[in-house]
């Protein structure tokens, strides 16, 4: 297993699911409803989402929802596990990709991965990997954006026969840190994303690990 795909299994494994689906049928609900979900907080944001609505959505009882879900955190936390899930199975393959000449030109990679599922991925935009609402548990010893950045950083150093130190890989995570925030900016009022802040988020990037890559 890789290091990508066991982060992946890692932040999954924090989902607060009630009753983890052990058949095709119980598997295809819960996605439905993390996918109703996510269409809710695409057009309304996190804050305002109920089990409620995540029912109504999923033309399903508010009983079936709770069967899965304690509440609308636990809604939530899953749904942000899902989107680290995508994005960790996106970053695998792009970072192991042969089109990028230096580490650096792959890191930019993590970005370009970001902004593809900020404009494909419904609720993406919004809820992200969770850090924005703190959705980790309690338990959980590194933040989303942590284990991401590990995970890039050992996929890095595996792609190009790298020996990163602790202040390479400091470098990295506040990186990603950049790539998450200054994402997010530019999504903010603007669909399609403002051209000029992921320029801005490129430069940064290299910017913080010139030298270390």
């Amino acid at each position: 297993m890789s290091t990508i795909e066991l982060s992946t299994t890692l932040l999954t494994a924090s989902a607060p699911i009630r009753n983890e689906p052990v058949q095709a049928r119980s598997t295809a609900r819960l996605a439905a409803l993390l996918d109703s979900a996510a269409a809710v907080i695409d057009e309304i944001g996190y804050e305002r989402l109920t089990t409620a609505m995540v029912a109504d959505r999923a033309g399903a009882s508010i009983g079936t929802v709770y069967r899965y879900f304690p509440d609308r955190i636990a809604v939530l936390q899953s749904l942000a596990a899902r989107n680290s899930e995508r994005l960790l199975a996106r970053l695998a393959g792009e970072l192991a990709a042969e089109g990028h000449a230096t580490a650096t030109d792959a890191l930019l990679g993590v970005l370009d991965v970001t902004v593809d599922l900020v404009r494909s991925e419904p609720g993406y935009r919004s809820l992200r990997v969770g850090d924005v609402l703190d959705l980790l548990p309690p338990s959980a010893e590194e933040t989303a954006n942590g284990v991401v950045a590990g995970a890039v950083a050992d996929a890095l150093e595996q792609r190009f026969a790298l020996s990163l130190d602790d202040s390479g890989r400091l470098a990295i995570a506040t990186a990603v840190e950049v790539i998450d925030a200054l994402v997010a900016r530019a999504f903010a009022r603007d669909g399609d994303g403002d051209a000029a802040l992921l320029d801005e988020a490129r430069r940064v990037v290299r910017a913080t690990v010139a030298g270390v890559l």
